[in-house]
C-alpha cells in the first residue's frame, strides 16, 4: 500500500487499526499511533493512512465449524472432578452437579477423553481426575478475575480460526467491554501484515479481549504498549529470573528470541473509539518450532526449563492488563508513565542500532520514544520518527 498524506473524499468514518504481532501494520507516515485505518472528510494529523474495512456481518461467532465455542458442561464436569481430586465421583452425582443427564455425562466425559483430559473411570464405577488439565476454561479461570473487568466474560474455544477474529465480529455485534476469547488451537492465528502465528494446541495462550475505552484514536498506540507492559509483568512475577524485553512496538523477546507478539484493531471515528480489540498471542510450553521459526522463536518453557501452567500465566495477564487499562483511562498521568516504563523495559529503544524497512529501509541509533510513543532514531540525516515498518 503506498504511502497517503490525506484522507480520500468519501470515505467512511468507520476504521481498523492495527499493532500486528512482529510490528505495526501501518503503511504511510502521519503521526498516528498504530497502523491505522481510520478515515474522515478532513485532513486529520492523528489519523490519515488508514484503510476503512467492510462492514462485519452479525451474529456469527461461535457458529463457524471451526470456531465452536467450547460446551459449558465440559468446564463444570472439570470443575466438579477438580473440587474432589481423591474422590470417585458417581455419574449421577455429576449429572446433578451440571444439570444434565448420566447419558449425557457419559458423552461429555468421552469428549473431554479425546480433548486430552485424563478421566478414570466409567458409568458403573464413576469418574475421577487423574491430572489436572491446564485448560484455560471459563469455570476454572472466572474465580481467578474477580474484581476486573474480564470477569463472567470469558468465552472458550477448543479449536478457532482466530481469536482477534472472534473478538471484532462480538464487538461489532455489541459485546460488552471485558469479552474474553481464548482458544486452545488457531488455525488461522493473524499476525502482522499476512503472517500467520503459529498456534499450536493447548501449548500457548492464544488470547483476545474486547475494550470500549474513552479515547482518542490517537492514544491507542499507548494501549497498546501498555499491553506489552501487562506481558511483562505476569511473565516477570512468575518468573523474576528471566525478565522479558520489550521490542517497540508490540513484541516481547527472551534472549533475542521472540515468545509473544499483540495485535491491536480498532474500530473509531474521526474523534472517538468505538472498540479496540487487543490480541496477545504467548508462546508458553512449545518444545519445538517448525524449521523456519527456530532461530527465531522461544517458549517460556524452552527459556526457563520448566513447564508453565497457562491457567495461571493467563490470570495474571488478564488481572495485569486490568490494572493497566483503568490506569490509562483514570490516572491523568499514565500516558507518560507507560512510555517510561517502556523505555527502561526495552533494551532497543534507546541507544541501539537498528535496520527500520520502511521506505526503502534506513539505520540510526535509537533515542528512545516520542510524545505519542513513536520510536525516534537518530540517524546521519537527523532524527527520523518510525511510524511503521519492521525494526531489526
Amino acid at each position: 500500500m503506498k504511502p497517503q498524506t490525506s484522507p480520500p473524499s468519501g470515505c467512511p468514518a468507520l476504521a481498523t487499526f492495527l499493532f500486528g504481532k512482529g510490528g505495526p501494520l501501518f503503511d504511510s507516515q502521519p503521526p498516528h499511533p498504530t497502523n491505522a485505518g481510520l478515515c474522515s472528510r478532513h485532513a486529520l494529523p492523528d489519523n490519515s493512512a488508514i484503510k476503512a474495512k467492510p462492514p462485519f456481518r452479525k451474529g456469527r461467532v461461535g457458529r463457524r465449524p471451526q470456531s465452536l465455542e467450547t460446551d459449558a458442561h465440559l468446564g463444570r464436569i472439570v470443575r466438579v472432578l477438580t473440587s474432589y481430586p481423591t474422590l470417585v465421583i458417581s455419574g449421577t452425582k455429576l449429572a446433578q452437579e451440571i444439570g444434565t443427564t448420566r447419558s449425557e455425562v457419559w458423552r461429555l466425559v468421552q469428549q473431554l477423553r479425546t480433548l486430552g483430559v485424563e478421566i478414570a473411570g466409567h458409568p458403573a464405577s464413576g469418574y475421577q481426575l487423574t491430572a489436572v488439565p491446564d485448560l484455560l476454561l471459563p469455570e476454572l479461570l472466572d474465580p481467578m478475575l474477580r474484581g476486573t473487568i474480564f470477569a463472567g466474560h470469558v468465552h472458550h474455544y477448543y479449536r478457532a480460526g482466530s481469536t482477534n477474529t472472534l473478538a471484532i465480529e462480538a464487538a461489532a455485534s455489541g459485546a460488552p467491554e471485558g469479552s474474553v476469547f481464548l482458544a486452545e488451537q488457531q488455525t488461522g492465528g493473524r499476525g502482522r501484515g499476512n503472517h500467520k502465528w503459529h498456534s499450536a494446541e493447548s501449548t500457548g495462550i492464544y488470547c483476545s479481549v474486547v475494550l470500549r475505552p474513552t479515547l482518542p484514536p490517537s492514544d491507542v498506540l499507548v494501549l497498546s504498549l501498555a499491553s506489552g507492559l501487562a506481558v511483562h509483568a505476569a511473565v516477570s512475577g512468575m518468573s523474576p529470573g528471566i525478565p522479558p524485553e520489550l521490542k517497540w512496538p508490540n513484541d516481547l523477546l527472551i534472549a533475542g528470541k521472540k515468545f509473544c507478539g499483540i495485535l491491536t484493531e480498532m474500530s473509531a471515528e474521526a474523534t472517538r473509539v468505538r472498540h479496540i480489540v487487543v490480541g496477545i498471542g504467548i508462546n508458553v510450553n512449545q518444545t519445538q518450532f517448525p524449521d523456519e521459526l527456530q532461530p527465531i522463536a522461544t517458549s517460556l518453557q524452552l527459556a526457563t526449563g520448566k513447564e508453565w501452567s497457562r491457567i495461571e500465566l493467563c490470570a495474571a495477564l488478564l488481572k495485569s492488563l486490568d490494572r493497566e487499562y483503568r490506569a490509562v483511562l483514570g490516572n491523568p498521568d499514565a500516558h507518560a508513565y507507560i512510555l517510561r516504563r517502556f523505555e527502561e523495559n526495552s533494551p532497543m529503544a534507546r541507544g541501539c542500532h537498528v535496520h527500520v524497512e520502511e521506505n526503502g529501509g534506513f539505520e540510526g541509533m535509537t533515542e528512545g520514544l516520542d510524545p505519542r510513543g513513536f520510536l525516534k532514531v537518530l540517524t546521519t540525516e537527523g532524527v527520523r520518527i518510525v511510524y511503521s515498518g519492521t525494526v531489526r
